[in-house]
């Protein structure tokens, strides 16, 4: 793994080339990035971002979905994928919100963990963009690349983001989960990063390996 004085010169590039890194969920208020963030499993934030333009006119809030039946939300929601699972997931989830938590989004991670189709993942990019409360949320990208570049070392999700939350000093974590989504999507791709384009390479234990 590199040294923290090497991770944060990695997140200082990262910020010169991301400056504008932020969510790219589309939402007005905790319970619309809530909805955005259960849809957004195994499937795209440009997607996400189609079907909510239209769900979340019609939907404001708990009680609205729950006027639905599952099989009509998963009509609404079909084009994001494992619309069955998700739409079951939300409407528990909204019924949860009205009987325990007065129609609100809970803002610790206990209470949103408790919530179906909600892990540390989900309850993180809540808990960031919704309540400013610092968090890394370890999303495929960010388990990617922080294991790639180095700023981690695990092979396994809850490792990688106990190992960014000790690497990054805390007022930095919700930063650095957006910088790493950006790199992630741009440049530091899945099948092929774009390595000759990115400015990570003296840190890279991922191009550095690949280079020998």
């Amino acid at each position: 793994m590199l040294s923290k004085d090497e991770i944060k010169e990695v997140l200082d590039l990262l910020e010169e080339l991301y400056p504008d890194a932020k969510a790219e969920l589309n939402y007005t208020n905790p319970f619309e990035l809530l909805i955005a963030t259960i849809l957004s499993a195994q499937c795209t934030d440009v997607q996400v971002n189609k079907t909510t333009s239209t769900l979340f006119k019609e939907l404001k809030s708990p009680e609205d979905y729950l006027e639905l039946s599952e099989e009509e939300l998963g009509e609404k929601i079909r084009s994001c994928g494992f619309y069955k699972t998700k739409s079951k997931n939300i409407l528990t989830t909204c019924g949860l919100l009205v009987d325990k938590f007065n129609g609100n989004v809970p803002n610790t991670m206990e209470d949103l963990v408790t919530l179906p189709g909600v892990g540390r993942k989900t309850a993180n990019v809540v808990l960031s963009n919704a309540f400013a409360t610092p968090a890394i949320a370890v999303d495929t990208h960010v388990f990617r690349v922080s294991n790639r570049i180095g700023l981690a070392n695990s092979n396994n999700v809850l490792d990688t983001e106990k190992d960014l939350m000790d690497n990054i000093d805390r007022d930095m974590w919700s930063k650095a989960h957006h910088l790493l989504i950006f790199h992630g999507r741009r440049i530091c791709k899945a099948r092929k990063p774009l390595c000759e384009k990115c400015p990570l390479t003296d840190y890279c234990f991922f191009f550095k390996t690949e280079n020998k």
